[in-house]
């Protein structure tokens, strides 16, 4: 009874161990995380409190910013618009339970934009 005991204690203390060690977060490559989680803050409470109309106006202004061949939108300019959709995407999901797991893969979808990527599409 007492080898079971150890053997079961051992086991545990292993399982422990290597959740540990692979349970560590991911190192962020991405070189505007602070820009963009600064604007996180800055615009949540603004964002949550948008309307469906609000939110429209925004995405189609920042499509056609975007689309626009003869204009480059700046940095924060670009990384507002894309956090400010996700911020609307995170309330999505908020607000309908059942889409929950949609709305957070939309919201890092967005939050994932790369400025770098945006340029070399203009170009």
């Amino acid at each position: 009874m007492r080898k079971i005991i150890q053997i079961a204690v051992f086991y545990f203390l292993i399982f422990c161990a290597t959740s540990n060690a692979f349970g560590q977060e991911k190192a962020v490559n991405d070189p505007d995380i602070a820009i963009k989680e600064t604007l996180y803050a800055k615009y949540k409470k603004e964002v949550l409190a948008f309307d469906k109309k609000e939110f429209d106006a925004l995405f189609f202004e920042f499509f056609q910013k975007q689309n626009d061949e003869k204009t480059t939108l700046t940095k924060e300019e670009y990384y507002t618009y894309t956090i400010k959709i996700a911020i609307y995407s995170e309330k999505l999901g908020l607000l309908y339970k059942n889409q929950k797991e949609e709305s957070t893969k939309a919201k890092q979808e967005w939050f994932n934009k790369s400025y770098s990527e945006y340029l070399n599409s203009k170009k």
